[in-house]
């Protein structure tokens, strides 16, 4: 009997240890290239703030993590459908929230702006009126807040697919204004030496916060739930702030 009772307990020890081993697993991580916050560098290695972070929480998520790139609206679809885990960067809007789980609270934001030719006398002075009969371009898959949204379609804005080809097209004069954000532009009015000849015009578009985001599922509910937990965690102890200053990046 003695000895019955200890494998049977032996064996109630393997169940729960190989019961936790199964649950922990690989997260994959998905976004497109946005300076500073999911980048990948000249040796493959992921850097910016999201994989900073996510490594400092790798750790009660309870499972490994893979981080891929794919274009912006491909990797939004596949957290939409449960393809992928968590997407980095996203602004919250109502339509986003009916497709994905947004995390509780934001890890980064931004300043909108537009951005013209310094010799364009291109003017925006936050009435958007203004800009009738303006070529102005926006980033596909890109939210530039509220107000912006809702005349949207009466600019009926350019669409480019990336803000380096959105610089270029305005630098050839192929269109009048760019809506993107400082983070993003910056990098590429560099790497292009355009900062002579592009600039800022006019006042904020909007300030946005980015999330971490996760299919709806019920399926993530736990780690959606674990993570707010460990994220909240890393905002009390300011280790989120002194995770975004090194790289230059803003928290809320």
């Amino acid at each position: 009997m003695r000895r019955t009772a200890l494998c049977a307990c032996l064996l109630g020890l393997c169940a729960s240890l190989f019961g936790s081993l199964a649950q922990a697993r690989e997260w994959l991580v998905v976004g497109t290239s946005f300076p500073q916050v999911y980048e990948r560098n000249a040796a493959g290695d992921f850097t910016g703030l999201a994989p900073a972070v996510l490594r400092r929480l790798a750790a009660e998520l309870g499972g490994e993590l893979r981080f891929e790139l794919y274009p912006w609206v491909r990797a939004q679809r596949m957290v939409e459908l449960g393809q992928a885990d968590i997407l980095v960067g996203p602004y919250r809007t109502a339509e986003r929230e009916a497709r994905f789980a947004f995390a509780a609270e934001p890890f980064y934001q931004d300043r909108i702006v537009f951005y013209a030719r310094r010799s364009q006398a291109a003017s925006w002075n936050g009435d958007y009126a203004s800009l009738r009969g303006k070529r102005v371009a926006v980033v596909r898959g890109w939210i530039y807040g509220s107000q912006f949204e809702a005349v949207r379609a009466s600019l009926r804005p350019i669409t480019v697919e990336s803000v380096h080809n959105g610089l270029l097209m305005l630098e050839a004069g192929r269109i009048d204004l760019l809506a993107s954000n400082q983070r993003n532009t910056q990098p590429h009015l560099r790497e292009l030496r355009l900062q002579e000849r592009v600039g800022e015009v006019g006042p904020l578009i909007d300030v946005q916060r980015g999330y971490f985001a996760f299919p709806k599922g019920s399926a993530h509910a736990e780690l959606r739930r674990r993570f707010d937990h460990a994220f909240a965690r890393l905002v009390e102890s300011v280790q989120l702030a002194r995770l975004a200053e090194p790289l230059g990046v803003s928290v809320p």
